[in-house]
């Protein structure tokens, strides 16, 4: 079994190819995967940070399955000066719109942090002139676009989102585009899953 965790760059989609002639895949990394490797969970194309590979079947229904709840840990630029209350409403839950109808998220933890040093260039800028705070938001789900839907709800849109954390898998000192290959032991005990 292979294991790679990578930072996925901002405006790059979760797969490895696209009929999209001008998105950009995971096979522009750089780097040459095993064929029947694939991402487990996915980030937008517009999201950036954490993604784990692997040709695991077993850790992907193990990290993916809801009952596990495992986390997934987000550092979130929002537009404007985020207050206390709507930091007490993400963590109570907010009810945000999915296919199959409105959904509840589950309590979560969210905390207001500084602006994070040694950051890598976004692709598309934001202006400085605009009023931006940053949260750290510790999610044990993962539904579709949650969390840009969870701080739009609180009205705070998401100006910049990236993973920085999947339970003790982080991308500290890593930048966009890095490929890191990681052993199976490792990999479950960060991930706090029995072998």
């Amino acid at each position: 079994m292979n294991y790679y965790i990578i930072y996925k760059p901002y405006k790059m989609i979760s797969q490895f190819t696209s009929s999209h002639k001008k998105k950009k895949c995971l096979g522009e990394l750089g780097f040459t995967f095993p064929k029947d490797v694939y991402p487990v969970g996915r980030l937008d194309e517009n999201s950036e940070g954490l993604l784990i590979l692997t040709n695991d079947k077993s850790l992907n229904f193990k990290l993916l399955n809801p009952e596990f709840e495992h986390k997934r840990i987000y550092l979130v630029q929002l537009q404007g000066i985020i207050t206390p209350a709507a930091i007490k409403q993400l963590e109570a839950g907010v009810e945000i719109a999915l296919d199959a109808g409105p959904y509840l998220t589950k309590s979560c933890t969210a905390k207001t942090v500084a602006k994070p040093e040694k950051l890598p260039p976004r692709g598309h800028p934001i202006s400085e002139q605009l009023p931006t705070s940053w949260i750290e938001l510790t999610l044990t789900e993962g539904k579709f676009h949650q969390v840009r839907k969870m701080t739009a709800g609180v009205g705070f849109p998401c100006l910049r989102l990236i993973r920085i954390a999947i339970e003790d898998i982080r991308i500290e000192n890593m930048l966009p585009s890095d490929v890191r290959e990681l052993k199976r032991d490792a990999v479950y005990k960060k991930l706090h899953i029995p072998v």
